[in-house]
């Protein structure tokens, strides 16, 4: 049976990683999980209780395609409490996970052949769905001076662009960019009627200054975000998307078609998961303590080039004076120290050989003891 080249798209290497880890841990080794962006905690008791009691109650059967009307209410709700934007609920469109917010804003916004570009490093998924869609994902390196964002000037020689993706607090980088950075790319886009598609992904995780919403700025623009890291609800596969008034009817039919509506019992979940606050904020303490933890520990294990991360969960390392094969590295370090990480070049096809990606997202004792072992590994490894 013939195959469509669309599905010629490369794997996610992260999952080829977590994979190798689970077959170790089922012959008995002790594996620390540093490779996979997912948090140790479940989601928001409140929200288990929540859904208990909506199963006991009655069946759970389709929602409408946009979502529950309620939660999409209460997300609007949350854009004025974090950013204090009056958004109209009208405008979200609550996904099956940020990846369907993800297929549904390139079919919404792009033709086949479309040129789209992406800061490298970055999600590699961004890079397959658009090519598993025929569009041609395009890499704009991104620089140091920078912290790993795109800025204006890597755009200006590119041309025949039709969209751009920004992710801020980044991943794998977890740095994030300004209001003024922002409002920069947004100007430069808008010049030149490249549609802006912001990742907020990991908004609500940052470790001092706040992320800043696209939506601040402007309403010209696709913001996708997710209950999956902030929530800590990965496996419950819950984003949102927030369109232009004029998208949301295209949306809509595409979403009615492509995936009926989300799922109803996450989205039960997740609209009391938006008012436990007390319980996130517990976690992002503990992310903060997981972050400092690695500052110190990363450079006495030998790994000394890094920017600090303002958000996520992540640090992204450049190990070029280790390595220039960063798979073979990681294989090296996952069987002999049992501490899982994720090659670069998940992020950055190019340059992403000589980086590693270490995920803090687990639990405060995983990160001592996992740091604990890369120290010890890479004093052997020296001597």
């Amino acid at each position: 049976m013939r195959v469509s080249k669309r599905g010629a798209v490369d794997p996610f290497i992260v999952m080829d990683v977590m994979e190798q880890a689970r077959t170790l841990e089922a012959a008995g080794r002790s594996i620390i999980h540093m490779e996979v962006g997912q948090p140790g905690t479940p989601a928001p008791a409140g929200a288990r209780a929540a859904l208990a009691r909506a199963m006991e109650a009655g069946p759970l059967g389709y929602t409408v395609a946009l979502g529950l009307p309620e939660l999409r209410k209460g997300i609007a709700d949350l854009y004025r409490r974090w950013y204090g934007v009056e958004l109209d609920p009208n405008r979200v469109v609550v996904t099956a996970g940020s990846s369907s917010a993800f297929l549904l804003a390139f079919t919404a916004l792009f033709e086949a052949g479309d040129r789209v570009a992406l800061g490298e490093p970055g999600y590699p998924s961004y890079r397959q769905i658009l090519r598993a869609l025929s569009l041609e994902p395009v890499g704009i390196p991104t620089r140091e001076e920078n912290r790993l964002q795109p800025v204006p000037e890597d755009l200006a020689g590119v041309a025949d662009l039709a969209g751009l993706i920004v992710a801020s607090p980044g991943n794998p980088s977890g740095t994030m960019l300004s209001q003024e950075a922002l409002a920069g790319l947004t100007g430069h886009c808008a010049e030149r009627a490249i549609a802006f598609i912001s990742d907020e992904i990991y908004h609500g995780l940052d470790y001092g200054t706040r992320a800043v919403s696209a939506l601040e700025i402007t309403d010209d623009v696709y913001v996708i975000n997710s209950f999956s890291k902030y929530f800590s609800m990965t496996g419950w596969r819950l984003g949102w998307l927030v369109v232009p008034e004029a998208h949301v009817r295209p949306i809509e039919r595409l979403a009615q078609n492509m995936f009926i509506c989300p799922p109803h019992a996450s989205q039960i979940a997740a609209l009391t998961a938006l008012d436990c606050v007390e319980e996130l904020e517990a976690n992002r303490i503990v992310y903060a303590e997981n972050r400092r933890l690695m500052l110190e520990g990363l450079p006495k294990a030998g790994f000394t080039r890094f920017a600090p991360p303002d958000g996520a969960f992540y640090v992204y390392a450049d190990v070029s004076d280790l390595t220039d094969d960063s798979l073979a590295f990681a294989a090296e370090i996952l069987r002999e120290a049992g501490v899982a990480v994720t090659p670069g070049l998940d992020f950055d096809p190019v340059r992403g050989a000589r980086t590693l990606r270490f995920s803090y997202a687990r639990a405060t004792e995983d990160i001592v003891e996992g740091l604990r072992r890369l120290e010890a590994f890479m004093a052997a490894r020296r001597g």
